[in-house]
């Protein structure tokens, strides 16, 4: 299915947009891009398999129909400001906080959140992988524009932190809990934004790689929710080392490679003087880590149970090559990458 010629040519098209909407220098070229990866993306949610997609499908299109609308409304309005009513700073700036807010609605970010647990619950692994990811490069790249220090955007980035935090507390779905790590980890991209662009590209690259490796695990075994984990038939015990390392990882937990942008980001925010918002993040943060160790607590103490028509390995070399390969990176990673700046 995936290499089927329709799906490429919607993967294609799913790039372009992205690449439009980042390579603009207008709105209305910026909400274009937007609107071709939205439709892009529609089709390739489609599946026969899970009885969720429709579903998924008409929630995501009916958001992304309706932050699409408002951001239009607020680039012509941004275009013909002088036949507002208001002063020219006042008008900018609740202008600004407009697009903001339908660019938050796009990415699924709190206080916008109420459609991505929903949506990402009736995806397939690959598409959820999408969404968390690749759908989130250009609505960030375009918040950039218009994100500033201000009251407003800091209470948006430490809901995303506290949203991301609490909402996944008593989710027994591992779709719903990348979801809810997926809003948290907003949260700091955001906060990034205010650091300038180089910060949260390094953040979003990192999240990525280590949200892909984890995605590439519940997608070979075939899991979805929590008890599956418990019972994971996997053929050595360094693959269920990698899975949960990997969830520390994306956590943030030193010395795993997750903490190096993090710790890049509370640099930045200290020396700018968000001293208080980046000592909620951090508090925050640590409750996420509750997710990730109560979904690998019982393989840490050994208790798990394997029945013996499953001993035979399940992964082909290659799938077990990848899998060390990600475990090893972003076990190691944070050492790596300290020796090679102090080298440089």
């Amino acid at each position: 299915m995936l290499l089927h010629p329709t799906r490429l040519l919607f993967y294609l098209t799913l790039m372009t947009g992205t690449m439009i909407s980042i390579s603009s220098s207008s709105w209305l070229g910026a909400w274009i891009g937007l609107e071709i990866n939205l439709l892009s993306f529609i089709p390739l949610m489609s599946n026969k398999n899970n009885q969720f997609s429709t579903e998924a499908a008409l929630k995501y299109f009916l958001t992304q129909a309706l932050a699409s609308a408002i951001l239009i409304f607020g680039a012509i309005c941004l275009g013909f400001n002088s036949q507002l009513p208001f002063s020219a700073t006042q008008n900018f700036f609740l202008l600004n906080s407009l697009i903001a807010a339908t660019l938050l609605l796009k990415m699924g970010a709190a206080p916008f959140h109420f459609w991505f647990p929903g949506v990402m619950e009736g995806l397939s692994w690959l598409n959820g992988l999408i969404l968390m990811t690749w759908q989130k490069i250009a609505p960030l790249m375009l918040i950039s524009y218009v994100f500033s220090p201000s009251l407003m955007n800091f209470t948006f980035i430490i809901l995303c932190a506290l949203a991301g935090s609490l909402g996944g507390f008593n989710q027994t779905s591992l779709r719903k809990i990348m979801a809810y790590s997926s809003i948290n980890h907003l949260g700091w991209m955001l906060a990034a934004t205010l650091l300038g662009n180089p910060y949260w590209i390094t953040y979003f690259l990192f999240y990525s790689f280590l949200s892909s490796s984890i995605v590439l695990l519940f997608n070979l075994f075939n899991i979805s929710h929590i008890a599956q984990i418990f019972s994971i038939p996997l053929a050595s015990p360094i693959l269920k080392l990698a899975l949960f390392c990997n969830l520390l990882s994306l956590g943030g937990l030193p010395p795993f490679l997750g903490f190096l942008p993090k710790w890049i980001i509370i640099q930045g925010m200290v020396s700018a003087g968000y001293y208080f918002i980046i000592t909620i993040m951090v508090t925050l943060t640590l409750i996420t880590l509750y997710f990730y160790i109560r979904m690998g607590y019982s393989a840490f103490m050994i208790a798990h149970h394997e029945t013996k028509w499953l001993l035979t390995p399940t992964l082909s070399v290659s799938s077990q090559i990848l899998v060390i390969f990600s475990f090893s990176f972003s076990f190691l990673g944070l050492l790596l990458c300290s020796m090679i700046i102090s080298i440089v």
